[in-house]
């Protein structure tokens, strides 16, 4: 008997469907589903099951560990990871990216030198379009620098709406009205991120779990509330890979409820409030 649509992904997963599905999860991307997140899943993932008309979590689970399946595993982490973001969020990283940061790289750059900004775990890219506007409040020749932001989320579905930088009026409620005149085009009910900025952010889809590609270094590294969702050898492990990956002199900002630990041996020192300078 055909099993209603309307009725697919309605009942929660088992314990040990959760489970699966949770560590599946750690192992794609190292993030932790807590326990009791089962009532989480199943809200997330229902739309799945109904899309694929799965009617049991096992099947959905046997089709995401299979070869077959390595596209609704992207599927599947998509709807698990957490989004949330908006312009200029923790708004004492980016003072302290126009007073402390920018004038020294931004010397740099009108001196022929290469300037690279990350923003890691950007979501559908409010970060890394909140850099971009500080730059060019900064430096409005900002366009004829070697200067760019790189832009990266494990969720392809944030990465190709941070590439079209389309937003509500809602979310760009947010920027300051100067900001917002300058840098914002109405687009219907919605505003786009003008093309000068759009042209210095590169969004690129990548997995902080996995090997990284890029080859140079970076002068800043945006990475805030993402750690915490890892599981503590994993968030040092990945503290160590972010000072890897600055150039000398370079910062880190981090989210409001993570630190930097890895003690004596990291050359990360304190520059202010869950920002770091590699020494």
């Amino acid at each position: 008997m055909n099993v209603p649509l309307s009725t697919l992904g309605q009942v929660a997963p088992t314990e040990s469907e959760f489970r699966a599905i949770a560590q599946l999860l750690h192992e794609t991307t190292g993030i932790v589903l807590a326990p009791g997140k089962s009532s989480m899943v199943q809200s997330r993932l229902a739309k799945r099951l109904r899309t694929l008309g799965l009617a049991q979590y096992k099947d959905y689970i046997a089709l995401v560990t299979s070869e077959s399946g390595r596209e609704e595993r992207r599927q599947m982490v998509s709807a698990l990871t957490t989004n949330v973001t908006h312009f200029f969020r923790e708004n004492h990283h980016f003072e302290s990216l126009r007073r402390i940061v920018l004038p020294t790289l931004l010397e740099t750059a009108r001196n022929g030198g290469r300037v690279r900004l990350w923003s890691a775990g950007s979501s559908n890219g409010q970060e890394a379009y909140s850099i971009a506007m500080t730059i060019a409040e900064c430096a409005p020749d900002f366009a004829k620098l070697d200067l760019r932001i790189l832009a990266t989320d494990i969720d392809p579905l944030m990465i190709a709406a941070g590439s079209k930088g389309f937003y509500p009026a809602t979310a760009v409620a947010a920027v300051p009205e100067t900001l917002r005149k300058k840098y914002f085009r109405p687009e219907g009910e919605d505003f786009q991120i003008i093309s000068e900025l759009r042209d210095i952010v590169k969004f690129r889809e990548l997995n902080l779990h996995d090997p990284w590609p890029m080859r140079g270094k970076f002068d800043v590294i945006f990475c805030r509330n993402v750690v915490i969702y890892f599981a503590p050898e994993a968030q040092v492990s990945l503290w160590k890979r972010f000072e890897e990956q600055l150039a000398p002199g370079g910062y880190l900002f981090v989210g409001h409820s993570e630190r930097v630990t890895d003690g004596d041996q990291s050359k990360l020192r304190t520059a202010g409030v869950t920002s770091y300078k590699l020494t």
